[in-house]
């Protein structure tokens, strides 16, 4: 058998392992998909994983202004990426920030400590992926503990981590509420 035609017979096993006998299309229109709401964020589930093996989970998050972001963390997992639809997020990796504007792509492997937050007074909005899927169920805790009255705290959203194979990239540290600068005292002036 030739190098090509193993290749092709490799891949055509692969994928007939992986997909399906009959996949599934899925489609999520506007005003469809599962909601959760934490905090200030509004998060629409559009793709769960149910409907691709569980290889991919995609999710639209309205962010509104000054809000902050979860502590920064690493994913031992999953890989995330973030495109900016609207507004502008501020995403930290390590000590480095990168403000993102609209039609801007942020693609975090494996291990790499990060956060984001919206630190304008604009609302902003951005699309995320989780390859594989399996930290769309961590927004699901943290709306269920918010639903059962339990206080979210930084140390509850580690646990709820933990669960995920996400650990923080730094001490556990509350972080400012991003916002305009503090206007300094009349009698500093």
């Amino acid at each position: 058998m030739s190098a090509h035609a193993s290749a092709q017979t490799s891949a055509a096993t692969s994928e007939s392992t992986v997909l399906p006998a009959d996949p599934a299309v899925s489609v999520v229109r506007p005003g469809e998909g599962e909601t959760i709401l934490l905090g200030s964020t509004r998060m629409r589930v559009l793709q769960d994983g149910s409907n691709t093996g569980h290889r991919i989970g995609i999710a639209e998050s309205v962010l509104a202004p000054y809000t902050p972001g979860p502590p920064q963390h690493r994913h031992a997992r999953h890989d995330e990426g973030f495109y900016v639809v609207s507004g502008t997020v501020r995403f930290t990796v390590g000590e480095e920030d990168h403000d993102a504007a609209a039609g801007t792509l942020v693609m975090v492997p494996r291990g790499a400590p990060h956060t984001f937050a919206n630190v304008t007074g604009e609302q902003a909005v951005m699309l995320s992926t989780f390859t594989p899927d399996l930290y769309v169920q961590y927004f699901r805790d943290l709306r269920d503990m918010a639903d059962g009255e339990r206080e979210l705290t930084p140390r509850t959203n580690v646990d709820a981590m933990s669960r995920y194979a996400t650990e923080p990239a730094v001490e556990l540290v509350p972080q400012p509420a991003p916002g305009p600068a503090p206007r300094p005292a009349a009698d500093a002036l």
